[in-house]
């Protein structure tokens, strides 16, 4: 395929130093526009416009009416202008300066004679290249931003459809846990309506977890001090008559991501539920629930002032509670331990605040 041949427009009143232009630039591969006035070449180049009809403008800076600069001044201001090689038989330095300030790709002195033909051709040809890098920089620019608009916007619908799936998930949870807890009122039997309650929990603490990330600004993190305290006033609604009444929370508002949060939701309801059971077997009693950072590691506790170590064995018990706080202290690669100190009982969890290795071996044992 050919290459299109180059338009230089040549401004400059003196017609005879146009011809010689015209032929030097002709044999040189250009075709050559002259307008012999500021005011006919800016009405060229609007006339060509966008549609590439003027490559290059040579422009000379004396003429009657607008002289070059000023000529220079308006072409700048010509959306999608060609670049200008500015042209002056003085040797005044000074309108170099002003003319390459105003927007000039070159400058160069001319003679009567036409010996800076040569020279013309050459400052042409690097001005059509610098506007051709220029052209290529702006599209590239525009594609970066344009790229970048793009993935904003991916990100955005992204994060829509991620709170619309935590909302969904989350209502279909509550759903579920509303139907465990219509079940277990309805159930005559005690230990159907303790492992539906226990279920519905565990529940529960999963659609917590959703509510906390449709609301969230961050949807990669949940603050635990929040869901807790959510968590634990679904635990005292849950429970029967105002055993739970006492239940507290000191947490300090600390950010870990959604599945480890899971984690810790399910072993507050299993501790915390096995305390109401066993813990106080004349009634009520203060059941507290601590969470603080002690360094890059996170200090979970479960604690009452109830029996301790006396309780009685529950013969109906199935051991489920302790597999899924040790399933679940697996997956936070927690240490579960007793505190041998503490009057009544307390288990604390020791686990670090970001996920462990892959491949890491967990420390987690449940007692």
């Amino acid at each position: 395929m050919n290459q299109r041949t180059p338009t230089l427009l040549y401004i400059d009143d003196d017609g005879a130093l146009a011809r010689l232009v015209d032929r030097g630039l002709t044999r040189r591969g250009y075709k050559v526009v002259h307008a012999a006035s500021g005011e006919e070449g800016l009405e060229l180049i609007r006339r060509a416009g966008t549609t590439g009809g003027i490559d290059v403008v040579a422009l000379d800076q004396y003429m009657p009416g607008l002289d070059g600069l000023e000529t220079l001044e308006q072409i700048m201001a010509i959306p999608g202008a060609p670049p200008v090689v500015f042209v002056t038989a003085a040797q005044d330095s000074s309108i170099a300066v002003t003319a390459l300030k105003a927007g000039a790709a070159d400058y160069l002195v001319k003679d009567v004679k036409g010996d800076f033909i040569p020279l013309l051709h050459v400052a042409a040809d690097g001005a059509l290249r610098q506007a051709e890098l220029q052209k290529a920089r702006e599209e590239a620019e525009a594609e970066i931003h344009a790229s970048r608009d793009r993935y904003a916007a991916l990100a955005a619908e992204r994060e829509m459809l991620l709170r619309e799936v935590n909302h969904r998930v989350g209502n279909s949870l509550q759903i579920i846990a509303s139907l465990l807890h219509l079940q277990a009122s309805s159930a005559a039997q005690d230990e159907v309506k303790a492992a539906l309650t226990n279920a519905m929990g565990r529940v529960a603490a999963v659609a917590q977890v959703h509510r906390r990330l449709y609301t969230s600004q961050d949807l990669k993190s949940v603050v635990l001090n929040q869901y807790l305290d959510s968590l634990l006033e679904d635990l005292r609604r849950s429970a029967e008559g105002n055993r739970m009444s006492r239940l507290t929370l000191k947490a300090e508002p600390i950010e870990i991501d959604p599945d480890r949060a899971v984690a810790v939701g399910i072993i507050v309801n299993e501790l915390v539920m096995n305390a109401v059971k066993y813990a106080y077997p004349d009634g009520a009693g203060p059941i507290h629930v601590e969470l603080t950072s002690q360094g890059d590691d996170l200090l979970l506790s479960i604690s009452d002032d109830g029996v301790g170590d006396n309780v009685k064995a529950d013969p109906r018990s199935t051991g489920m509670g302790q597999r899924i706080v040790a399933a679940m202290a697996t997956k936070l690669d927690a240490s579960v331990e007793r505190d041998p100190t503490h009057s009544g009982t307390r288990i604390m969890l020791r686990f670090h605040r970001l996920p462990a290795a892959a491949g890491k071996p967990s420390a987690a044992a449940a007692n």
